[in-house]
């Protein structure tokens, strides 16, 4: 379905295009054991890549990181050159459904807030083969945090997010497919408003009446609220959650 440009206009400018916060990219991060003096990583997703540049200032290793849109790059590039982090950061514009790295090629696989749109389950099966012996995947995703949520919230979610699961069940996913749980955690509340939602609650406004006889881009533009006042109602009951799983070579 193509995207209405207000979407884009939307979460152009953006700190990041999820929820997160340096923080929690770091306690992940130092979540993981033995790895090289300076690993491969592979960042899926990456958005602007604000958890791109804290990966290159935790690590000192080489990171690819890859969305499929253009202008996200262009900012990482541009903030990756203004701290001297351009040499160990590439950009590739490309689709995380059709990546065509070598095999056994990274150390790392870093997820944040992206695997949704490939699924989780599908994207601990597909991407396993780029990871190296021990190898890593680490993962951002929405999940129910509580197994009976209200209708609303749950109607809403069925639609954007159909394969939205609880953290248990996550965690027989990654079993499942070939890895060891290393650990998770759920992100902070705080990591939904700081550098995602209250940018966005400060863009609409203006939209609104910029858009006022655009019917489709009004729709965005509710559906945007929507999401936003539902998790100032609801935000007990749903979550994103760190997984943090290495691969399993027994499996």
């Amino acid at each position: 379905m193509k995207m209405h440009k207000v979407f884009f206009e939307v979460h152009s400018e953006m700190p990041r295009q999820g929820p997160g916060d340096n923080e929690s990219t770091r306690k992940a991060y130092l979540m993981l054991q033995h790895l090289p003096e300076m690993p491969h990583i592979l960042d899926v997703g990456c958005g602007p890549g604000m958890q791109t540049l804290e990966l290159a200032r935790l690590s000192h290793g080489k990171i690819i990181a890859l969305d499929f849109h253009q202008p996200f790059l262009d900012a990482l590039e541009q903030q990756a050159k203004l701290e001297g982090l351009s040499e160990i950061i590439t950009t590739v514009k490309g689709d995380m459904s059709q990546m065509e790295f070598q095999k056994e090629s990274f150390d790392v696989i870093w997820a944040e807030g992206s695997i949704y749109i490939i699924g989780f389950e599908k994207g601990l099966l597909e991407w396993k083969q780029f990871l190296k012996k021990n190898g890593y995947l680490v993962a951002s995703e929405i999940v129910w945090l509580k197994s009976h949520p209200p209708e609303e919230v749950r109607a809403f979610f069925s639609k954007e997010c159909p394969l939205m699961a609880t953290i248990e069940e996550n965690l027989t996913i990654v079993k499942n497919t070939g890895y060891r749980l290393v650990g998770y955690f759920v992100l902070p509340e705080e990591s939904w408003w700081k550098d995602y939602y209250t940018p966005i609650e400060r863009k609409i406004p203006s939209l609104k009446l910029k858009y006022r006889d655009d019917e489709e881009a009004l729709g965005t533009l509710a559906c945007e609220e929507t999401e936003i006042e539902l998790f100032r109602k609801y935000s007990a009951y749903y979550g994103y959650v760190f997984f943090i799983c290495q691969l399993n070579q027994e499996f």
